[in-house]
């Protein structure tokens, strides 16, 4: 990086982790929840993951990459509810969810907070988390790495984690894969012979030490914890110039 190029901000390490989540994933549509994960998918589309469909966040298959809430110059074709449910049933897709719960196995919750029974607070719903988890990788974007969001045991379960597939069977576990949950301290996967949550890379400026703080149950930490890798020159002139000129990621992961 230059000596006049602003320096690379957590939000864009975010854009890139969320990025590679994609990479590989050849002609498979990308489903990003947030604005993080979205330049993500359309940095992928720009650069090493040029198979993938994108959508207009609605019901339309678009054939260029623009802006984040800038309207598609291309739209290759019409994708119905109907067929975006083919879709995640067949596992043509990889989608980024996001999680107002995880816990250690990856089982995710955004429907309520407290005893299902009376809940303290109603979030979303249960809405077609089951269905994506066990059909298609589902991957998560938590822009606020908390204790009360990473949790020992969720409220409700949504998306489903890997003790819970494991629980219910081949029928339940032959297409299930969470590749990572990205935060804003770190990437985390599931590569551990229990199927637990294992830290993967640390975002640059953040220390195992604040991550294991802000995580409500023993993460899988190894011996030696790589950094999110940088973004390239030329990443880096898409994240701020093609694909989010206005910043929007800094909103969503503000500059500590």
């Amino acid at each position: 990086m230059s000596s006049g190029t602003p320096a690379v901000t957590r939000a864009e390490y975010c854009v890139v982790a969320c990025a590679e989540a994609w990479r590989g994933a050849g002609e498979v549509l990308a489903s990003p929840m947030g604005t993080v994960p979205t330049i993500g998918a359309r940095l992928a589309k720009l650069t090493f993951s040029p198979d993938l469909l994108l959508t207009d966040g609605e019901a339309l298959l678009i054939g260029d990459v623009p802006a984040v809430g800038a309207p598609a110059g291309v739209v290759e074709g019409w994708l119905p509810y109907r067929q975006h449910l083919a879709l995640v049933a067949t596992g043509r897709r990889h989608v980024m969810m996001g999680a107002s719960q995880i816990d250690r196995y990856g089982n995710q919750n955004i429907s309520c907070i407290g005893p299902w029974e009376r809940p303290e607070r109603q979030l979303l719903g249960v809405r077609g988390a089951p269905v994506n988890t066990l059909n298609n990788p589902t991957s998560y974007w938590i822009p606020r790495h908390l204790p009360r969001i990473f949790v020992e045991r969720v409220d409700m379960v949504c998306g489903v984690g890997y003790d819970r597939a494991a629980a219910a069977g081949p029928s339940a576990t032959r297409y299930h894969r969470i590749p990572e949950v990205v935060s804003d301290l770190g990437v985390f996967d599931f590569e551990t012979p229990d199927r637990t949550m294992r830290l993967r890379s640390l975002h640059p400026g953040v220390t195992v030490e604040q991550v294991a703080r802000s995580t409500g149950f023993t993460l899988t930490v190894p011996d030696d914890v790589p950094y999110t890798r940088e973004p390239t020159a030329e990443e880096l002139r898409l994240i701020r110039d093609v694909v989010d000129p206005k910043g929007l990621r800094e909103r969503e992961v503000p500059t500590a």
